[in-house]
């Protein structure tokens, strides 16, 4: 039996948890395109703090390179690259497509590939298989042959890891599905669940966090109701879940790689094939909208403050797009700190969690070391760090001016602390 040799192409949130798993039992390369990743990786480091050097000293057989030249006696060939949209919202799968042209220069007969990215159902062998068949010479189900096992990495969840999460495996023949599935039964403790294709593993995958995307797009739309009501959002929900089946969704800004995205690979691929999707765009436009809607709510309570909005000092307490992780992909704070400028306001940003250089590559913007105290007209929570959860409410307004603003947007105060909140 042919020996089990594993390359993972590509070491972000995804790609690193898998390596190291599958690096405490067989022979493994993570491969990755950034010099810098791999130079911090090699002496233990990782920015994305999903890991750390003990987890990373424990895959013994694992081992990081920039070199593609290194992956080329492995067997198994797993893509975790990003799949991200492009300023038209429509997918951008150029990593993907590079990805498969550098795996295809080392393909050899009986080798498996297995793409974890988030695509539309079809990508795989639409979009995929040519690319390796083109640049291999090899013919697909026949020379090499495919899986598709979805991601599920959650940024910044200390408690639902990799392998306790319950992972979806398919394969392009009966035979690769078995081998796929057997694979990762090898590293995840919570168990697979084998599909029957790889267009329904595609969908699978898609359907989860577009599901959870237009939830939180109908509680984004009570709160404005409720708002315009005067009721207090957070104090229905709590009445309302006290039903046995009710849902518990909160409104917010949504971003990261996955919700926010995800429902646009789907809807592409739905529009190609003649059916336009209205729930699942309505509730992309009312997520995408809720930045300018919180900074109008804002402006509202800061001219009732005869607060001026020009030249105003605003603190935004929080960047990335999810509590105590790092990730700023897609961070729905971006569109708030815009709706401010565009108001002509001065804005900082303060993120205890963020790396300086990744916030100016990825969102344009600067964080402040710390606010200063007195400085602020209005101060926006809007990200629950711990950190943030641990100010009391007089040392969050001792960063404000005498008169100044207070708006919640994710509840870590009391309604009768704070001026506004969602």
């Amino acid at each position: 039996m042919t020996e089990t040799k594993i390359a993972i192409i590509g070491l972000g949130y995804v790609g690193l948890p898998l390596a190291i798993e599958f690096g405490k039992r067989f022979e493994t390369i993570g491969f990755d395109v950034n010099e810098s990743r791999i130079e911090e990786l090699l002496i233990g480091k990782d920015s994305t703090q999903e890991t750390t050097p003990e987890q990373l000293k424990k895959a013994k057989l694992l081992k990081f390179t920039g070199n593609s030249k290194e992956i080329k006696n492995s067997n198994i060939f797993i893509i975790t690259v990003p799949t991200p949209i492009d300023e038209y919202k429509k997918p951008y799968l150029k990593p993907l497509e590079d990805a498969s042209k550098t795996i295809a220069e080392y393909l050899k007969r009986g080798d498996i590939v297995i793409y974890e990215s988030t695509v539309y159902p079809g990508a795989t062998e639409e979009i995929c298989v040519p690319i390796l068949e083109q640049f291999s010479g090899l013919e697909f189900n026949k020379d090499f042959f495919c899986g598709y096992s979805p991601e599920r990495i959650n940024p910044g969840d200390k408690t639902h890891r990799l392998t306790m999460i319950k992972k979806v495996t398919s394969g392009s023949t009966p035979d690769t599905a078995e081998k796929v599935d057997k694979l990762y039964k090898e590293i995840i403790n919570a168990g697979t669940h084998k599909a029957e294709s790889i267009k329904i593993a595609e969908a699978a995958k898609v359907i989860e966090n577009t599901q959870r995307d237009v939830n939180i797009a109908l509680i984004n739309e009570l709160a404005v109701i409720f708002n315009k009501l005067g009721i207090d959002t957070e104090s229905v929900l709590d009445a309302a879940g006290t039903k046995w089946n009710f849902i518990p969704f909160v409104p917010g800004l949504v971003g990261g790689h996955c919700i926010g995205v995800d429902p646009y690979y789907l809807t592409h691929k739905a529009i190609t094939v003649g059916y336009q999707p209205e729930m699942i765009l309505s509730g992309r436009r009312i997520n995408d909208g809720m930045g300018s809607y919180i900074a109008d709510q804002v402006a509202k309570l800061m001219i009732k403050k005869k607060i001026h909005l020009v030249g105003a000092n605003i603190l935004i307490m929080g960047l990335t797009f999810k509590e105590n992780s790092p990730d700023l992909r897609n961070t729905g704070v971006s569109n708030l700190v815009t709706a401010f400028q565009e108001y002509d306001c001065n804005v900082d940003v303060f993120d205890p969690w963020v790396d300086k250089l990744e916030a100016s590559k990825e969102c344009g913007l600067e964080p402040i070391n710390h606010p200063e105290e007195a400085k602020y007209d209005a101060i926006l929570l809007a990200v629950a760090h711990d950190e943030f959860k641990e100010l009391s409410p007089s040392e969050i307004r001792a960063f404000g001016k005498k008169n100044h603003v207070i708006y919640d947007i994710k509840y870590l105060l009391d309604a009768y602390e704070v001026d506004g909140r969602l």
